[in-house]
């Protein structure tokens, strides 16, 4: 049996058909919080706490790529104080738990608007994608200030203004030249996308990535989402028949 053990679980990957890219959409801090009785900021520590056991979790079971939803392009609109702790908890959080990563061998790559963050916060961005960059075990994306719609208009600006410096000819643009123009072209689209909370939406997450993904909706909420939660995806993903809009290894042969 390949597995793989801890002091509380063992991670048995015996014909577990795992993603190689998986999404996770970070949701329900705020509803956790409110549950206890607890302020909004308790929710999103706990989540962020939670975000390491996802990686540790992830790293062992064999994904090569983790793209987490972590602040949005909508998440400006919220509280002038609370976003404002989003931020210094971010910073606060790979300055804490870079060195775990670093023993996972967790390279951490961000994705999203990142000019328009606070200089603090790209500060450690930039660093902490220097510090990370010869990891090789599993990549984590970290989505921040990051909107699918946002990422499809920066790739088509991009192709426009090839097309008016006359690099590229209109009838030259295709779905893989405009994926080559995305954030981040060199990762995978995910072939899973999990959602903690049991919200059945997006949320403007990885819109041109996630065309065929599979989605797994929990009604945990996300700083109470763990081993069990992930192996149950990670099952029904399994058994999950992806035809890409042909036909099933079934019904090819009827």
């Amino acid at each position: 049996m390949a597995a793989i053990g801890d002091k509380k679980k063992t991670y048995d990957t015996t014909g577990l058909k795992v993603p190689v890219s998986l999404g996770v959409i970070m949701d329900g801090n705020g509803r956790w919080a409110k549950k206890r009785l607890l302020p909004r900021s308790a929710g999103h520590r706990a989540g962020a706490e939670n975000l390491k056991e996802l990686c540790r979790n992830c790293g062992r079971y064999g994904v090569k790529y983790l793209t987490v939803y972590a602040f949005s392009t909508e998440n400006w609109a919220r509280p002038e104080d609370e976003v404002h702790q989003l931020m210094e908890l971010f910073v606060e959080f790979f300055e804490r738990y870079d060195p775990e990563l670093e023993q996972e061998g967790i390279r951490v790559r961000f994705t999203g608007d990142i000019a328009a963050l606070p200089e603090k916060v790209r500060n450690t961005i930039a660093e902490g994608e220097e510090r990370s960059k010869n990891r090789q075990k599993m990549q984590l994306i970290v989505a921040m200030n990051y909107g699918g719609r946002r990422e499809i208009e920066n790739a088509a600006r991009r192709l426009a203004k090839k097309v008016k410096d006359g690099e590229l000819e209109p009838e030259q643009i295709t779905e893989q030249l405009l994926s080559e123009n995305m954030y981040l072209p060199d990762v995978p689209d995910p072939e899973l996308i999990i959602r903690p909370s049991g919200e059945m939406r997006l949320s403007n997450f990885l819109l041109w990535e996630s065309a065929y993904s599979e989605f797994w909706v929990s009604q945990t909420l996300w700083p109470d989402f763990g081993y069990d939660d992930l192996t149950q995806a990670f099952r029904d993903y399994a058994g999950r028949d992806r035809r890409f809009g042909g036909l099933s290894s079934k019904e090819g042969k009827s």
